[in-house]
């Protein structure tokens, strides 16, 4: 079957003898006119790339480990069908390693005067916002020999959000929230709590509970029911310098914070209480306040996309000043920080009691579970070596967490993946003790 097209060109140029074909258009026009003709107008029927019209749409935000989806329009005004291949440049982070070639590369074809949508889907790896390099354009003729190529800036950002893994734990603790609340069940009694109502005694209620009055006029004994104080500050502190850097399994310390302060920042905005968050190391990273129920969990998630740690030592000392300005009346502090012995007895001990003073005052720290399992390690000398330096560790931090309680702080510290529900569980014991 003879060749046409593109096959017959290619099979003419392949027969020149080598001595004589040399790669430009004067060698073409002294080997065959009719073959150079045909790659002039290969070229020439190539759609110009400079006079494309590219437009954005799609997602502007999504979770760690979720993927977004950004929309690119191709307007083709030109007299010539574009036969091109295209790059939609954006960060490395923006695809799993090794996905990159294959979510970023498009064919397409738009005849004149027509439009084509081409959707790039991301899936980031890291929080922040991501941000669209150049789209690239190689634009082909008919036979595919000559192409141009261009490219064009389309801005768009998509904010990378925290993942909020621990969400799953808001049910529980709702339910263990509105048992305090009493819709649930019997009302509890706690110190600086507001009065209910009244009910009959039950054996193994707090006598202090007893309203002598309400009994003298009636026949059985009446016990008053309490519920938690509502539109109590909540002050969130992040601590965001270098000790929030270091890496607890696959992420570092900051972004398990992040997520047990979202999932207490939830709760908390539940419990009808004021929720504020400061990020600080030596100076204000993120700051959200005055925020109504419906917007805490929105907005401290968007204020938490961009933070990164800052590796420099937190001042404690300018961390305490901004903690008592954003909080001036009292609240509830949570500290979610460190449990290393330097940082906190150089830095935290000696302004804790301006915080102890005013506030009631809650530390929250990551702990590194790979400290814990190299401490029950045995089995040969490496194994005893470590097992000693990891009991070091821990009992260093035992001691640390002991002088923040003696000082009257809530101390909790956990794992990454107990850190958020231990948190709320704080949270939630000081609320039915009525110590908010």
């Amino acid at each position: 079957m003879p060749l046409t097209g593109r096959a017959a060109l290619l099979a003419a140029i392949g027969s020149v003898p080598i001595g004589i074909w040399e790669p430009s258009w004067t060698g073409i026009l002294a080997v065959d006119g009719p073959i150079a003709l045909a790659c002039a107008c290969d070229f020439a029927l190539a759609a110009p790339v400079r006079r494309l019209v590219l437009t954005r749409a799609g997602d502007t935000s999504a979770r760690l480990g979720e993927s977004a989806d950004v929309t690119l329009t191709v307007t083709n005004p030109s007299g010539r069908t574009l036969r091109a291949r295209l790059r939609d440049g954006w960060p490395p982070s923006s695809w799993q390693s090794g996905t990159e070639t294959e979510a970023s590369r498009h064919r397409l074809t738009v005849p004149p005067g027509e439009r084509r949508r081409l959707t790039t889907r991301l899936r980031p790896t890291r929080r922040g916002d991501r941000q669209a390099d150049r789209v690239t354009i190689r634009s082909y003729g008919p036979l595919g020999l000559f192409s141009r190529q261009g490219g064009h800036k389309v801005p768009w950002t998509v904010r990378v959000l925290p993942p909020f893994t621990s969400r799953k734990h808001l049910p529980s603790k709702l339910a263990r929230l509105r048992e305090l609340d009493g819709r649930t069940s019997v009302l509890t009694r706690g110190e600086g709590t507001e009065f209910d109502s009244l009910r009959e005694y039950i054996p193994g209620d707090d006598t202090r509970s007893i309203d002598w009055r309400a009994t003298a006029r009636q026949s059985t004994v009446a016990v008053r029911t309490w519920r938690p104080e509502r539109d109590r500050h909540i002050l969130l502190v992040l601590d965001t310098g270098r000790t929030s850097a270091g890496r607890v399994g696959d992420a570092p310390r900051v972004d398990a914070s992040m997520d047990a302060a979202l999932l207490l920042g939830a709760l908390a905005s539940r419990a009808g209480d004021r929720v504020d968050l400061l990020a600080y190391d030596r100076r204000v990273r993120a700051l959200v306040q005055g925020r109504a129920a419906a917007d805490v969990l929105p907005s401290l998630v968007n204020a938490m996309a961009t933070l990164e740690p800052a590796l420099v030592e937190t001042d404690a000392r300018g961390l305490t000043a901004m903690a008592l300005r954003t909080a001036p009346r009292r609240s509830l502090v949570v500290l979610l920080t460190t449990l290393d012995a330097a940082p906190v007895e150089q830095g935290l001990l000696p302004v804790l009691s301006q915080l102890t003073q005013r506030h009631t005052v809650l530390l929250a720290s990551v702990a590194d579970p790979h400290v814990a399992r190299m401490a029950t390690a045995r089995g040969d000398a490496e194994a005893v070596y470590e097992a000693a330096a990891a009991a070091q560790a821990q009992t260093e931090r035992h001691r640390t967490a002991e002088q923040l309680r003696r000082r009257g702080v809530t101390v909790v510290d956990a794992t990454p993946e107990d850190l958020a529900p231990a948190l709320a569980d704080a949270y939630l014991s000081l609320k039915a003790a009525g110590r908010l």
